[in-house]
């Protein structure tokens, strides 16, 4: 049919959906036709499985292929190939045109990747896991009711305890206007779902976090991106995007911001909710790396006392991600709505879940825990941070706590291409790509410091990076 060069400029990827769009544009793959099958195809070329899914699901995308359940792929018929080809859509998205939900489906379905520098959580062994054990042996013996649905606002115990961590950040709170969540992404759902409408505008961190600009644009926002500075926003930039878009909310991440880490400092954090009151519009202060920071700051919801923001958090950083567990702080009558809202879509979150995680909170060793993750994080961004500088790669900035580096190289300008010639050496790299609210190419890259400090990962950066 086609033959591949794993040896050229060209990444694999982009070679197999080329090809296929050759062969079915010239006729050598009629409609309706079946492909070969993914392992098929791999075994025959002698290339991974990871790619050619990668491949297959582009030419579903661009319109080529469909997938057929139990069946496989098979090439589109003559009229949706011809309204393909009409559009002229092929030729420009086979450059590197994929979103967020591709990276979504790599990070929780490609699990065989052995390296991770461009996810979002960090590796089971620094998170809670002896508290974890503990708790969970302590259900067991108390022979928790596993009955009912729970409370809709969930685990009372818990909501009275993040009243109290609230406090400690000076957020005061009553335990009803906590509610709990499946995780701090349900609550920015519940938020989104109650708030936005269809061609509103909507602003976001640029660069922000993936998965809730898929969310917004799933939802029909208009997405205005908010330059991000090491210091916390371009407040001239977003000033004028308040004045000229008059948003209806404002979805950002003040402290150690994924993808950048970088903080927003306390002047820029007054003028943000001072510009929401003048301008009337509600702020989500997304906080879920509160946890991670050694330095005791305000917040947004600290400034503003839940008038016009509202505040999100979750404990799937710093305990486990697999409970899924967050929570949401807010106004009381649009915490209500909230309430109602999760209900109606979910009725409760896990009450056993919940239990857990407060286990683990009132483990006696659970502050121990936080201290020595924070040090352990702030060792690695130094090693991390060195390691990329003497690589010829640029900071945006050293926070030296949280997560994240965000970071490029001079010589690599679209970032996708090396993320794709990575994920054939079991890489998952986060490019720039991904967070920006427009989906430009971008030559910036995430990089997890707890995953990047890694022999094999920072090996593959230096003979690569000239490659872009």
């Amino acid at each position: 049919m086609f033959s591949l060069n794993p040896k050229g400029a060209t990444p694999l990827v982009v070679q197999i959906v080329e090809g296929f769009r050759a062969a079915i544009q010239g006729g050598g793959l009629r409609p309706g036709s079946k492909a070969p099958s993914i392992r098929q195809f791999a075994h025959a070329h002698g290339v991974s499985t990871y790619t050619v899914v990668d491949a297959y699901d582009r030419l579903v995308a661009l319109g080529y292929f469909v997938s057929r359940p139990h069946s496989g792929f098979f090439v589109r018929q003559r009229d949706a190939l011809a309204r393909v080809a009409s559009n002229g859509a092929p030729a420009e998205a086979a450059n590197y045109n994929f979103d967020s939900m591709w990276y979504l489906r790599r990070v929780f379905e490609a699990r065989a990747l052995r390296m991770k520098p461009g996810c979002g959580w960090l590796p089971g062994d620094w998170l809670f896991e002896e508290g974890m054990r503990r708790s969970l042996r302590t259900l067991a013996a108390e022979n928790v009711d596993l009955g009912g649905y729970g409370e809709p606002k969930g685990f009372m115990p818990l909501r009275q305890l993040v009243r109290d961590l609230l406090a400690e950040q000076e957020i005061a709170v009553s335990a009803d206007q906590v509610l709990l969540t499946q995780g701090s992404s349900q609550a920015m759902d519940l938020v989104a779902r109650r708030l936005i409408r269809p061609g509103d505008a909507v602003l976001v961190d640029d660069p922000g976090y993936p998965n809730m600009l898929f969310s917004l644009r799933f939802l029909g926002a208009r997405l205005i991106g908010v330059p991000r500075t090491p210091e916390g926003y371009d407040l001239a930039a977003l000033e004028a995007l308040v004045k000229e878009h008059q948003p209806k909310v404002f979805f950002t991440q003040p402290r150690l911001q994924s993808p950048t880490g970088s903080v927003a400092n306390l002047a820029h954090l007054h003028r943000v909710v001072l510009l929401a009151e003048q301008h009337q519009f509600t702020v989500v202060e997304n906080d879920i790396y509160a946890d991670l920071d050694p330095e005791p700051r305000p917040s947004l919801a600290s400034l503003d006392q839940l008038q016009r923001v509202v505040y999100i958090s979750s404990f799937s950083k710093t305990i486990s991600p697999n409970i899924r567990v967050g929570y949401m702080a807010a106004p009381p009558d649009l915490l209500e709505d909230f309430a109602q809202l999760k209900m109606i879509s979910g009725l409760t979150s896990s009450e056993f879940s919940e239990r857990l995680a407060y286990g683990a909170l009132v483990d006696g060793r659970w502050r121990k825990h936080l201290r020595g993750l924070r040090e352990r994080l702030a060792q690695a961004h130094q090693r991390v941070g060195q390691a990329l500088e003497s690589l010829g790669f640029d900071l945006f900035c050293e926070p030296k706590a949280g997560m994240f580096l965000w970071a490029r190289h001079p010589d690599i300008q679209n970032a996708t291409e090396l993320a794709y010639q990575a994920a054939e050496q079991d890489i998952l790299l986060g490019p720039g790509h991904l967070f920006d609210p427009e989906l430009q190419p971008s030559p910036w890259f995430r990089f997890n410091v707890a995953f990047t400090d890694d022999p094999r990962v920072l090996s593959f950066l230096s003979d690569h990076r000239h490659a872009g």
